[in-house]
C-alpha cells in the first residue's frame, strides 16, 4: 500500500514548489531545527498519506514535491516518510501505523479522509493532524484541538483557466471531466465555466463523471466520451494527465489540472491552476519543533501565493494572455484574504435559471464548500 519517499521520483515539473511564488513565501516561516530549551536539536517526524502514486504527474506528485521541498529546507530536523495509493475506505488502519511509528504530525491529503483524520486526532492528542481539502471546520463540526484543516482558492486561478479556455473554443463546446459531485469540484467548475463566459458568453461545458480521484483508464474513457460528445476543448480536473493524451491525439486544446503539462504536452496546452503546498508543509513542520503549532483553517489565495497559473501554452494568444495576467495581478494586489473577485460580477443562475448569486455579492470560504448548484451552460448532472 505504502512506500518510503524515493528522491529520484521527480518526472514532471508539478505544483510549482520550485516556483518563485513558493521562495517568497517561504520568508515567511521560521528557519527550522532551532535548538529547544535544553540546547539540543529536535527532530520531527513527519508523515504523508496519498491517495495517488507519487508520480501521477498531478496532485500527489505536487503534494510530494512539497514534502520534499519540506525535507531540503529543514535538513536533519525533520524525518519524513509517505504513504502512497491509499483509498479513502481504508486510511484509518494506515493512520494507525504513522503513530505507532513515531510521526508526531500527519498530512492526509484526499477530501475522504477528513472523518478518519479527526477519530484519530481526538485518540492521540498528542500527536498533530492536518488534513487537505477537508471541510469539517469550516461546517463547524467539532473538532479536537490537534486538528487542522487547510485548501485554498483554486476556483480563482481555474476561473482564470477558463478565460483561455473560452477564448480557444471555435464551436462553444467545452468538455470537463471530474471525479466526484462534492462542493469542492462543484466550484471549480463553476468558476471554470463563468471564467469562460466573461470572454465568450456562448461557452457551454458538458460534465462527465470518473467516480475517481486518479484513473488513468477511467480519465482517458472519459475524455474520449467527450470527444465523441463534439467538444472542441477539455479540462480535466483530474490527478494523471490522460486526457491530455486524448487531446493531443484529437488535436484539441487541454487544461489540465496540479500541473504544468506545458512541456509534454505543448501541442494543445492552454494552462492550469497549480498549488504550492511546500510553504505549508514548512512552516507547520516548524510549528511542532518550536512548540507554536495551533488548529487552524488555511485557506490559501492568489494574494499569499498559494495558487497560481501554470505556463501559458503556444495556443493562448497574446491578447488572451495580457487580459488573464492583468485579472491575476489584481488579485495578487488585492490582499492575502481576498478571493473569488468574479462571483458577484452579475446575477449568476443556475441550471434552471434561478438565480443563486446575486449581483455584488459576496462568498465566504461556508458558502464555497456548500455549492451544490451548477451555473448555467453546465450540461451535468449533480450526481456521479
Amino acid at each position: 500500500m505504502g512506500s518510503q519517499a524515493s528522491h529520484s521520483r521527480r518526472r514532471f515539473r508539478t505544483a510549482g514548489v520550485l516556483s518563485v511564488a513558493v521562495l517568497a513565501v517561504v520568508g515567511l516561516v521560521a528557519t527550522a531545527c532551532s535548538s529547544s530549551d535544553s540546547g539540543s536539536s529536535s527532530v520531527v517526524k513527519a508523515a504523508w498519506i496519498y491517495v495517488g502514486p507519487t508520480n501521477d504527474g498531478g496532485w500527489t506528485q505536487a503534494h510530494d514535491n512539497g514534502r520534499k521541498f519540506a525535507e531540503t529546507e529543514l535538513g536533519s530536523g525533520v524525518k519524513t516518510t509517505y504513504k502512497e495509493n491509499v483509498k479513502e475506505a481504508e486510511v484509518a488502519p494506515v493512520i494507525e501505523d504513522l503513530v505507532k511509528d513515531g510521526n508526531t504530525i500527519i498530512f492526509a491529503t484526499s477530501y475522504g479522509y477528513a472523518e478518519p483524520m479527526a477519530a484519530a486526532a481526538a485518540k492521540y492528542p498528542n500527536v498533530k493532524f492536518e488534513q487537505a481539502t477537508g471541510d469539517l471546520i469550516t461546517a463547524g463540526k467539532t473538532t479536537p484541538a490537534n486538528y487542522a484543516e487547510y485548501w485554498g482558492a483554486g476556483e480563482d486561478t481555474l476561473y482564470l483557466s477558463g478565460v483561455a479556455a473560452g477564448k480557444a473554443t471555435k464551436n462553444n463546446k467545452i468538455g470537463i471531466e471530474a471525479p466526484f459531485a462534492i462542493p469542492e469540484i462543484i466550484r471549480h467548475i463553476n468558476a471554470f465555466v463563468l471564467g469562460a463566459q466573461s470572454v465568450n458568453p456562448a461557452a457551454t461545458a458538458k460534465v462527465v463523471w470518473t467516480n475517481d480521484w486518479f484513473n488513468p483508464t477511467a480519465e482517458k474513457q472519459a475524455a474520449e466520451s467527450l470527444v465523441s460528445a463534439g467538444v472542441d476543448v477539455i479540462f480535466s480536473h483530474q490527478d494523471s494527465p490522460s486526457a491530455g493524451e486524448v487531446a493531443k491525439a484529437n488535436n484539441l486544446p487541454w487544461v489540465g489540472y496540479d500541473s504544468d503539462q506545458s512541456g509534454a504536452y505543448s501541442s494543445v496546452w492552454l494552462t492550469t491552476a497549480t498549488y504550492n503546498w511546500g510553504p505549508r508543509y514548512l512552516s507547520r513542520i516548524n510549528a511542532v519543533n518550536d512548540k507554536t503549532w495551533k488548529s487552524d483553517n488555511y485557506y490559501g489565495t492568489i494574494a499569499d501565493g498559494f495558487t497560481t497559473l501554470a505556463t501559458f501554452g503556444t495556443l493562448v494568444s497574446a491578447d488572451t494572455k495580457t487580459l488573464i495576467e492583468a485579472e491575476l495581478t489584481k488579485a495578487k494586489n488585492a490582499g492575502a484574504t481576498s478571493f473569488g473577485w468574479y462571483w458577484g460580477l452579475s446575477d449568476r443562475e443556475d441550471q434552471t435559471g434561478a438565480v443563486k448569486i446575486k449581483k455584488g455579492q459576496t462568498l465566504s470560504q461556508k458558502d464555497l464548500y456548500e455549492m451544490n448548484w451548477f451555473v448555467k451552460g453546465v450540461d451535468g448532472t449533480l450526481k456521479n
